[in-house]
């Protein structure tokens, strides 16, 4: 079969077709191009690991952008409830006696919030607004990570935090994320915060991943871990029901706030 289009010029027609359709077979990529399965894949596969589309069974659908990420001050309103919802849930998994880190962003500080009544519990963070949160709370030592202070979302990254990070062992990590997915699994949107984010998922013997419905079937630019890096995801009950099924496949347990 003669296939007259160069294979980038092809590529970019099928994002077009996906992006007005949010849906293509393999069949309907043979029929419009007039190529063979075996290329149409081929292109699939392409676009798939350039992050622009995710594969699915006998073809592909649209991977959404994650949006720019807003100061952390500017998300508190959203998705409240579901945030709240998640930090509960999240805190549940945390006991008395245990020591926990907690990163940056507004559902790990709802998770913050619902720990006040713990016991002997210490706290290692990152975050400013955690800090706040739990300062001064009977039978909760707090540490803080030094570093340089990433102002839109409070929180302190870089080399000190890096190093001092190295220095950690705790029972559990909970972290945020900005986006989630299954082919390319934990991504964030900033660099710097995503090398020091990496550094704390190595310090957790066990890594919960909090992150509402939002955050699922998106990507952003920067590669923070696979999926398999966490334990346990809890997010809410407007998730994509398809994505936790396939969590689940994983091993990865999904709780549903």
């Amino acid at each position: 079969m003669i296939e007259f289009t160069p294979t980038p010029e092809r590529q970019k027609q099928i994002l077009s077709l996906l992006s007005k359709r949010g849906r293509l077979s393999v069949a309907e990529i043979v029929a419009r191009f007039e190529i063979s399965e075996a290329t149409a894949r081929r292109d699939l596969e392409t676009l798939a690991e350039q992050g622009r589309l995710q594969r699915v069974h006998g073809g592909a659908i649209l991977l959404e952008q994650a949006p720019p990420e807003l100061p952390i001050l500017q998300r508190e309103s959203e998705q409240a409830d579901e945030k709240s919802r998640i930090g509960r849930a999240a805190a549940e998994w945390i006991s008395d006696g245990e020591t926990v880190f907690l990163g940056s962003g507004t559902t790990v500080l709802e998770v913050a919030k619902n720990l006040r009544e713990r016991k002997n519990l210490t706290v290692v963070t990152n975050s400013l607004p955690v800090l706040n949160a739990l300062a001064g709370v009977k039978d909760i030592t707090v540490v803080s990570l030094g570093g340089q202070l990433r102002e839109s979302e409070l929180s302190f990254i870089g080399h000190i935090a890096e190093q001092a990070l190295a220095e950690l062992r705790v029972d559990k990590v909970v972290m945020g994320t900005r986006s989630v997915s299954l082919e390319h699994g934990l991504t964030n949107d900033y660099l710097p915060e995503t090398l020091t984010d990496r550094a704390i998922l190595k310090i957790g013997r066990k890594v919960i991943i909090v992150a509402d419905y939002t955050k699922i079937n998106r990507v952003s630019a920067a590669l923070l871990a696979p999926l398999t890096a966490m334990h346990i995801f809890i997010t809410d009950s407007r998730a994509d029901r398809k994505f936790i099924q396939s969590l689940e496949k994983k091993g990865i347990q999904a709780v549903i706030a």
